[in-house]
């Protein structure tokens, strides 16, 4: 479900409400998240990069990692080393390299999930792909944070306004968007993408004391079921 509206968000930094419209401050959100309170681990396949790049990939989850309180996801990302191949284990994120650029679409990283049935649209594991092309470490540390916030069930926003949301567009090829991390309004929408949800969990847990004996309760909210890839 994609949550469309305004919402006002108060931060100490900011002292005072501001608004978040969706497409203006705030990209929309809603579909496939990491389960709350997970630790996900997090691989950077070896070959791919170099040493001096590994610490602008990994910035982002400290960034990411500070809001996990307030978001309300309790979800925080933890290294785990560099690997060979990536990693389809339970809670895994392996950043690599390889060709996604878009050049209609400014297209230079991808985030590719990978859920199971009766997971209610949670994350199974996930793999971040980074464009050779995309080499300026500052840019890394944007691409890494923008498809982070993916991961949250934020969507792009493009339309959204200069420094509002770390789901931004970059404005060329190795041209930073200058976002490390989510904004006070991405965490508005995080926060309001997992209370919705916890609000469905509890209505499914409810629909299934409600069922009679033999029957089962229906799931609008099948999540898409991706192969696990072969290596």
């Amino acid at each position: 479900m994609i949550l469309l509206g305004a919402l006002a968000v108060w931060t100490p930094a900011m002292g005072q409400s501001s608004p978040c419209t969706v497409g203006v401050q705030s990209p929309a959100s809603g579909y496939w998240s990491w389960t709350p309170g997970s630790t996900v681990k997090v691989y950077v396949v070896k070959a791919r990069f170099r040493e001096t790049e590994l610490p602008f990939l990994l910035a982002p989850l400290t960034s990411w990692n500070s809001v996990s309180v307030v978001t309300g996801s309790g979800v925080s990302f933890e290294y785990k080393g560099t690997t060979k191949t990536r990693r389809y284990c339970e809670n895994c994120l392996t950043i690599e390299r390889d060709k996604v650029f878009d050049q209609s679409k400014r297209h230079l990283t991808e985030l590719r999930l990978y859920s199971v049935v009766g997971s209610s649209n949670f994350i199974a594991w996930a793999t971040i792909v980074v464009d050779p092309l995309l080499t300026s470490p500052r840019s890394l540390t944007n691409a890494v944070a923008h498809e982070l916030g993916h991961s949250f069930g934020l969507t792009d926003c493009y339309s959204c306004r200069g420094k509002s949301s770390v789901m931004m567009q970059f404005k060329g090829v190795n041209v930073p968007n200058e976002m490390d991390g989510p904004t006070a309004c991405d965490v508005a929408r995080v926060k309001a993408a997992y209370q919705s949800f916890t609000a469905r969990s509890r209505q499914a847990v409810k629909a299934k004391k409600d069922v009679d004996g033999g029957e089962e309760p229906v799931d609008d909210d099948t999540p898409i079921v991706v192969p696990r890839p072969q290596e």
